[in-house]
């Protein structure tokens, strides 16, 4: 498949700072951690990688701007184009010693996602799709899934933790969508359930409280796989709300009605 001088850059680096994650997986145990928000912990790992994803992309694109999970928005001498990542979707993950994690890359243009790669180490998975041009998994293209009932389907989401307020929100979807569902997973990196529906290994998904990072690359994989999303919110855009709904094409308003009827 042909992909753009971007794309290349863009899995290239994803791949490194993967590499660099997953060696400091096997030494999980040792690492030093800090306290980024509860249930969140930021690690050596994770600093580490966001700095090579860094450095590569600014080598590569210096006049690009940066919005990332770790650090500050930079403003790019091109103000048209800024690269959205962050270096580990799934820290929590990490940090237990669970081998499902990402590194996400996202390239916004004029206010547009136009590509997005989700890179799982652990796996050697990479997701990536640029506008127009299809969604794949390493040399596999990739199309959402064709289950039409909700009784056929399995849905992912994330569960807030620590005390977050949207726990009764999040109470009356699984009450919703559990009795008229095959299941629902809680794989805590929502970047990588995107891409999950985006193949077909899940149906659907749903979360409130996303950062744009969180989404960012994973809504063009899904939307060039063929799927659907929106905000929780009609008419809202989800990477200004954080509230999200993604769904093959043929189960996706079933979704819709179930989680919208809790907000």
């Amino acid at each position: 498949m042909a992909q753009s001088a971007n794309m290349n850059v863009m899995i290239a680096t994803a791949r490194k700072a993967g590499r660099a994650l997953a060696k400091d997986f096997r030494e999980v145990a040792n690492l030093q951690v800090s306290v980024k928000g509860a249930g969140d912990f930021v690690t050596r790992a994770d600093m580490h990688a966001d700095q090579v994803v860094k450095e590569e992309l600014i080598a590569a694109r210096p006049t690009y701007g940066f919005l990332a999970a770790e650090r500050n928005e930079i403003e790019g001498k091109d103000p048209t184009r800024r690269w959205i990542i962050d270096a580990m979707v799934g820290a929590t993950n990490f940090q237990h010693g669970m081998p499902h994690y990402a590194v996400t890359i996202a390239l916004e243009h004029k206010g547009e996602i136009i590509a997005g790669v989700i890179y799982d180490a652990a796996q050697d998975e990479c997701f990536f799709a640029e506008k127009g041009q299809g969604a794949w998994m390493n040399e596999t293209r990739m199309r959402v899934s064709g289950r039409r009932t909700m009784s056929d389907c399995v849905f992912a989401t994330g569960l807030p933790s620590a005390g977050r307020s949207d726990l009764p929100q999040t109470l009356t979807d699984l009450a919703q969508i559990l009795p008229v569902s095959a299941g629902i997973r809680n794989l805590g990196a929502p970047a990588l359930d995107l891409a999950y529906v985006a193949a077909g290994r899940v149906d659907g998904f749903w979360e409130r409280r996303l950062k744009v990072w969180d989404m960012a690359a994973g809504l063009i994989i899904l939307k060039e796989a063929g799927g659907f999303s929106e905000s929780i919110h009609p008419g809202e855009n989800s990477l200004e709300d954080g509230t999200l709904i993604a769904a093959n094409d043929q189960i996706f308003t079933q979704l819709a009605k179930a989680v919208r009827k809790s907000s």
